[in-house]
This record gives structure tokens, C-alpha cells and sequence, in this order.
């Protein structure tokens, strides 16, 4: 399963939640976000590659419809509601995250 994670500025949230499943044997990540200065900014292509996205707040949701909105009929957009308060790798993060993937997909993290 093809996850994208997105966050604002893809340097905390979804870049940890990316960096938790490198090895993960059935689900490839990828991860971006949705400012101007964001490390990596998500694209209509980024969008098209991924069969579910991950949001970590409802605005990053709104933000893909409005902006994407071509790109996302058929796409499971899940919201995590993981607030812009972690850094990277910060461990209690990498255990939410955990959490909230486990209980939205279903699968072993």
C-alpha cells in the first residue's frame, strides 16, 4: 500500500511518520507538505502515486481539496490529529504515530 504523509512543512510530523516505515514490508511512504517553505511541497503527482493520505490536521485536508481537488476522487484521506507539537523522531511522535496508523490501517508498524 502506497501511504503519503502530509504535514506543513514535511520536516517533523510526516517526515518521522515516512522514516517509520522505510523498512515496513507492505506499505511504501513518501511525504510532503503544504507550505511554500515546506522541504518537500506536495504536488498533483505526489497525490496520484499514493493510494491513501495521511493528513496530520484537518486544515492539511482542505488544503489538498482545494488545491487538488482533480487529483483526490477515489483517494481515502485519513486525518491523524497529531498537532504541530512534536520534533523529529521525537519518540512520544514515533509512538502516536504508531498508534494511529494501527488503528486506522489495520497493519503492524
Amino acid at each position: 500500500m502506497k501511504l503519503l504523509f502530509i504535514c506543513s512543512q514535511n520536516c517533523w510530523r510526516s517526515l518521522t511518520a515516512e522514516r517509520l516505515l522505510d523498512d515496513h514490508a507492505t506499505l511504501q511512504a513518501r511525504s510532503a507538505g503544504t507550505e511554500p517553505g515546506a522541504r518537500v511541497r506536495v504536488t498533483a503527482g505526489h497525490l496520484g502515486w499514493a493510494e491513501v493520505v495521511l493528513v496530520m490536521e484537518r486544515r492539511h485536508a482542505d488544503m489538498l481539496r482545494q488545491k487538488f481537488g482533480e487529483a483526490l476522487p477515489g483517494k481515502r484521506i485519513i486525518n491523524l490529529r497529531i498537532p504541530d507539537k512534536y520534533q523529529f523522531q521525537d519518540p512520544a511522535l514515533v509512538d502516536l504515530l504508531r498508534q494511529r496508523l494501527q488503528q486506522h490501517l489495520a497493519v503492524e508498524i
